[in-house]
């Protein structure tokens, strides 16, 4: 690219993608831009300042919070209050939805669901974490939103995206026209586009899963993870094992170089662990929209009617031949 095309510019040139809108999708995607850059800022700080461990409480997943969670969070809940564009938020680190009773948010046409701070658990040891955030109209007509207008399916959502903090920070969205990545340039302080058309190699040789609960898999994860270790130069195998426990981080190096992410239901977790809402529909927006495959196993993930905020399912994401491998092992042996 000869040009170098600011986040802002980018938004604002694809103005005509939200036909329903009158500037402020945009300027609500703005608005996340800029609180990721106050995130960002902390988190390359933080083994600076007495910012880093746990917070001392534990959310409503039971989680002890980190302090930079709780930062984030409040972060983004300030952005999207002052920003206008949203009637009421729902965080992984909050117990229910939060409606916004100030003039100007109380009529706003949007509600987000977003995990403020993805992989928190890697804070401490300096390993990539991220932000993942999904963007839906509203559906009540009166008040500061209501629950409903959260269960929506994932099928809903008119914009979702993630922002990973690693060695390079990142935002990457999509409006359902496509996936664009936007790399921070910390010299002009600007997101500029990088990514342009993202789309996921059909193949690849990474595999995420953490193979640690092997045993509580179930038959079609285990032959899987079994095929994986052959050797079979036909088709590239034995693959590499890529596994960061922040899953930003493993979805994002699988979009770019081919990969398959896989945190399914267990023993110990029957209903998988990732969140529907917050973690999972915003995913698999972008996995789909980048040309791969976003599913629980049995069912398409953003097809699946929401029942509670919280709600927990097992995710199969990644490119679409690898993806279509794991689903012909589970059809097979279960």
């Amino acid at each position: 690219m000869s040009k170098v095309v600011t986040l802002n510019e980018f938004i604002h040139d694809r103005q005509a993608d939200f036909p329903f809108a009158t500037g402020e999708l945009s300027q609500l995607l703005s608005d996340i831009g800029v609180a990721s850059k106050v995130i960002n800022k902390e988190i390359n700080k933080a083994g600076l300042v007495d910012i880093l461990g746990a917070f001392g409480n534990t959310n409503v997943q039971g989680e002890e919070q980190q302090k930079l969670d709780v930062y984030a969070d409040n972060q983004f809940i300030d952005a999207f209050r002052n920003g206008g564009e949203v009637c009421a938020i729902a965080s992984e680190e909050n117990d229910d939805y939060l409606p916004f009773d100030n003039e100007g948010s109380r009529d706003a046409k949007y509600v987000v669901t977003f995990d403020p701070l993805d992989g928190s658990s890697n804070i401490d040891v300096n390993v990539s974490v991220g932000t993942i955030f999904s963007i839906y109209r509203r559906i009540s007509t009166e008040g500061s939103g209501k629950i409903e207008d959260f269960l929506q399916k994932g099928t809903e959502q008119i914009a979702a995206g993630y922002v990973i903090y690693g060695s390079s920070t990142m935002l990457v969205y999509t409006t359902g026209k496509g996936v664009n990545g936007f790399t921070l340039d910390p010299g002009i302080g600007e997101y500029c586009l990088s990514h342009p058309d993202m789309k996921a190699p059909d193949d690849g040789r990474l595999y995420s899963f953490n193979e640690g609960n092997y045993n509580t898999f179930s038959g079609g994860l285990q032959k899987y993870c079994d095929w994986v270790k052959e050797e079979d130069p036909s088709t590239g195998r034995p693959y590499s094992a890529r596994y960061i426990a922040s899953m930003v981080a493993d979805i994002h190096r699988n979009l770019i170089k081919g990969g398959v992410f896989c945190y399914p239901a267990t023993s110990g977790s029957p209903d998988g662990k990732l969140r529907l809402l917050y973690e999972c529909n915003p995913m698999a927006f972008i996995v789909e929209q980048a040309g791969g495959i976003a599913t629980t196993g049995y069912e398409r993930i953003m097809e699946i009617q929401p029942t509670t905020l919280h709600q927990r399912v097992p995710a199969l994401m990644g490119s679409k031949n690898m993806v279509g491998k794991v689903l012909e092992m589970i059809e097979k042996y279960g």
